[in-house]
């Protein structure tokens, strides 16, 4: 169990850090008008959380210190994105295409909703 939370927490730090350069590189190459570091760091998550999974862990037979870094703690902190990508194709992939959408739908709406209301709290304090 420790070891596991040591792993998470180096595969969490370096994942981090990858997100805090790859957003700096997209607003520098494409602009700050919009969320491009954040649209980068989503993408590129989403995309390399679906390699890895299929790679490296089931392929592979890797240990499960590796997932647990690679998966739970680089990508994880990197982007929660990528996680909420892979467990929507898992949940329409396994034949349940309705709670797919319900993933989506609650991920967005709820998320948006909840930091709303984290702004309008955060707003009565200052």
């Amino acid at each position: 169990m420790l070891s596991h939370l040591f792993l998470v927490a180096v595969g969490g730090a370096l994942g981090a850090t990858a997100r805090y350069g790859v957003g700096l590189a997209a607003v520098r190459f494409w602009g700050g008008g919009l969320p491009v570091g954040t649209w980068a760091v989503n993408l590129a998550g989403s995309f390399l959380i679906g390699l890895v999974v299929p790679l490296v862990i089931t392929k592979t037979g890797a240990m499960e210190g590796l997932r647990v870094a690679l998966v739970i703690g680089f990508l994880g902190s990197f982007t929660t994105f990528s996680t909420f990508s892979l467990d929507t194709l898992a949940l329409w992939e396994s034949g349940r295409p309705g709670w797919a959408l319900v993933n989506v739908g609650l991920s967005v709406v709820a998320g948006l909703a909840f930091a709303a209301l984290g702004l309008w709290v955060g707003r009565q304090w200052v």
